[in-house]
């Protein structure tokens, strides 16, 4: 196989006729061509005078050939599996989000029929739950954009970006088109699937897995886990219903406080980690067009993105994450009395605003005591501020970058409109935030400003608070096993710390799949 680099088009083509020009480029006649698919697309825009398509074309040939200028590849190949389970009992698997749902394919389609517990409700009822406390205010504390089918990442842009190099990377993204999604994620370089996509495409892997002999059990909670001479012997639902089972993989999310504690007092090992807690930030998505392209790009390009860092003057790093191109904020409280805001767009990213969340490294060392629970904790409390100076009604505070960096309330709204529901607060984030946080974000937008012209716009809008980005504490687990100091107990996915996104979550439970089926 030869990879075709630097294939440069200045228009939007067909995959067709992108490998036409890859192999007129490298001299490589159609005849001799057994295979040729698109292995990368990314967007040039260094030179906005200048702005192209940058592919790279994958090609496997009937005859050995040698070509000029390309690079000879090997394919890639998964490692074979090696199944030695002889276990009775089912596997539970406790979360429906990405790293549960890949723990469950993985496992029905070397045999294995799991039970999956999910405290939420299928992705279906959880639309109408999500869209009562956005519109209305109304808050189910089992289902809504935290807990439920499809994990925390269903209602968000469904980004696939990852810096994670493992050879099961590729596998998801099959299997994310084999469920539904566009064929262009398994090339483009920012691969996303929107919101709207990952609803079907959810509902198709719960009908799969179950087609396959797995069983769902939603609006059922763990609320306690059997353990016998440190030996995982089965679960306990709602605080009655006992489900026995000597293998429980733990894909619970990173918003699974409840869960957390339960496992510290079940004496499963755990340690704080660093997490980041920020705002959601809001420019007009026109404006970061230009920033990025220029004014009249010369052929129709997608909504602009960006992803930047800052390292301050204070030893903190502030970056952007989970940026969404013509998108909005989204109210993601999964407590009573608690403000907690995520990004979301939709697979066109048509919407009038682009947001990101704007984040500020956070250390253990940050909060009190000495619980490995103590990240969590911080999280709450600036949670519970942001509630109360919304206005107590789930309402987010909000400020201009403008006032933000003056230090003073923001009494009207500028160009940007805050995209948030239920509604919005005028605030002086100044007074949410502990000062290092303040002073990070300041530093961090007047540079960023820099790199990314208009960031620092002074209508730009500040919502708060950001703090679910990732788990604040990690369930720790044997390198080799993925078991837990508990026997049968394997951590799993973002929620135990070991992954920060749905592509890192589902490379991890696929990797925690293959680990229960070798274990007897």
């Amino acid at each position: 196989m030869y990879r075709l680099s630097n294939i440069k088009i200045r228009e939007n083509l067909t995959e067709e006729k992108v490998i036409v020009q890859a192999l007129k480029k490298y001299n490589i006649n159609a005849q001799n061509v057994k295979e040729a698919y698109i292995y990368k697309r990314s967007i040039d825009a260094r030179n906005k005078s200048d702005i192209y398509y940058s592919y790279v074309v994958d090609v496997k040939l009937n005859k050995d050939i040698k070509v000029k200028g390309a690079k000879a590849i090997d394919e890639e190949q998964l490692p074979k599996i090696q199944k030695t389970r002889k276990s009775s009992y089912k596997p539970v698997i406790v979360g429906a989000g990405p790293a549960g749902l890949f723990t469950a394919i993985t496992l029905v389609d070397n045999g294995i029929e799991p039970i999956i517990i999910e405290q939420g409700a299928k992705v279906e009822k959880r639309i109408e739950e999500v869209n009562n406390f956005i519109e209305r205010g109304l808050l189910n504390t089992k289902t809504n954009i935290q807990f439920g089918e499809g994990g925390a990442g269903t209602f968000s842009d469904g980004k696939l970006t990852t810096g994670n190099t493992s050879v099961f990377s590729g596998k998801v993204l099959e299997e994310f088109v084999k469920f539904g999604a566009p064929k262009e994620i398994m090339y483009i370089a920012k691969p996303h699937i929107g919101t709207d996509n990952l609803v079907n495409i959810v509902r198709n892997m719960r009908e799969y897995i179950i087609s396959k002999g797995g069983t769902f059990l939603f609006d059922t909670k763990v609320t306690d886990f059997i353990i016998e001479d440190n030996e995982i012997k089965g679960v306990v639902c709602d605080n009655k219903e006992k489900i026995e089972t000597d293998t429980v993989i733990l894909a619970i999310g990173h918003s699974a406080r409840d869960t957390f504690k339960k496992l510290l007092e079940k004496n499963v090992n755990m340690i704080p980690k660093n997490f980041a807690i920020g705002a959601r930030i809001e420019h007009l998505q026109e404006d970061i067009n230009v920033a990025q392209y220029g004014k009249e790009p010369k052929f129709s390009l997608p909504p602009a993105e960006y992803k930047l860092v800052y390292h301050a003057s204070n030893g903190r790093t502030c970056y952007t994450f989970c940026m969404c191109p013509g998108g909005q904020v989204m109210a993601s409280s999964s407590e009573e009395n608690t403000i907690v805001t995520n990004g979301m767009s939709k697979f066109s990213r048509d919407g009038k605003n682009a947001n990101s969340a704007l984040l500020v490294n956070v250390t253990p060392d940050d909060a009190k005591g000495d619980s490995p629970l103590k990240g969590m904790y911080l999280q709450e409390e600036l949670e519970r501020k942001a509630f109360d100076m919304g206005g107590k009604n789930y309402f987010a505070p909000i400020q201009r970058v403008g006032d933000f960096l003056n230090n003073v309330k923001s009494t009207k709204i500028g160009k940007v409109e805050p995209t948030y529901k239920p509604g919005v607060t005028l605030s002086n984030l100044n007074e949410l935030f502990p000062e290092y946080i303040s002073q990070t974000l300041k530093e961090a937008i007047i540079n960023l400003d820099k790199k990314l012209k208009g960031f620092a716009n002074e209508d730009a809008i500040l919502t708060a608070v950001e703090t679910r980005t990732s788990s604040p504490v990690q369930i720790l687990r044997e390198k080799e096993s993925l078991m837990s100091n508990i026997k049968g107990l394997f951590p799993c996915g973002e929620g135990a710390g070991y992954a920060g996104g749905i592509m890192t979550a589902s490379v991890d439970g696929i990797k925690v799949a293959i680990e229960v089926l070798r274990y007897n």
